[in-house]
């Protein structure tokens, strides 16, 4: 009789013992999946205000399509700019925002300029950071053998907002070792 008093305690125990686990798990289970379905969720809808001061003649930036990353930066001129082969010059767009901190716009070549004219962002991409007021200026240079004018409200760069992070050092003497080691600037061959 005690014994079996002994092994039914044991089941009973472990049958509790089970069940709280199964809660436990089910109940992790369930954050898990809102914290999934709100991730999906803010990912769907990936937009955020930017405060913007449009000092220029043209409209505000904007996405080409639903799909786009980039807004296109207009040139903001009283009189067309020349741009010598090898030259560069800096653009003004009439543009000053304010980023929310964690985030950053990257200033970018637009691909058809590049590939038709030679024309690029010197710095590309070109890095506006959040506590930065002042105008977008864009620094464009002609890599080209022929000389490119740029006109009022032409687009010339594309902008992208971008979070980030900002690095905390850890000083250490050695690094862990990987297969690539030290290898760059070509080191895997060309095919």
């Amino acid at each position: 009789m005690f014994t079996n008093y002994r092994r039914q305690s044991y089941y009973i125990s472990a049958y509790c013992f089970i069940k709280n686990q199964l809660l436990l798990l089910l109940n992790y289970s369930y954050i898990l999946f809102n914290y999934f379905c709100l991730i999906i969720i803010s990912f769907q809808n990936r937009t955020m205000k930017v405060k913007i001061v449009n000092k220029s003649k043209h409209a505000l930036p904007q996405y080409e399509t639903g799909a786009s990353a980039g807004m296109d930066l207009r040139a903001n001129l009283e009189n067309p700019v020349q741009l010598k082969p090898l030259e560069r010059v800096l653009i003004p767009t009439g543009l000053y925002m304010e980023l929310p901190v964690g985030y950053e716009a990257q200033v970018r070549p637009r691909s058809g300029m590049a590939i038709k004219h030679g024309i690029s962002v010197l710095n590309t991409p070109g890095t506006i950071d959040a506590d930065y007021r002042g105008e977008i200026r864009v620094i464009l240079v002609n890599l080209s053998n022929e000389t490119y004018s740029i006109n009022d409200g032409d687009r010339i760069a594309q902008m992208i907002i971008s979070a980030h992070v900002q690095a905390q050092w850890e000083e250490v003497e050695i690094l862990s070792e990987t297969k690539r080691g030290a290898g760059g600037f070509g080191h895997t061959g060309k095919k």
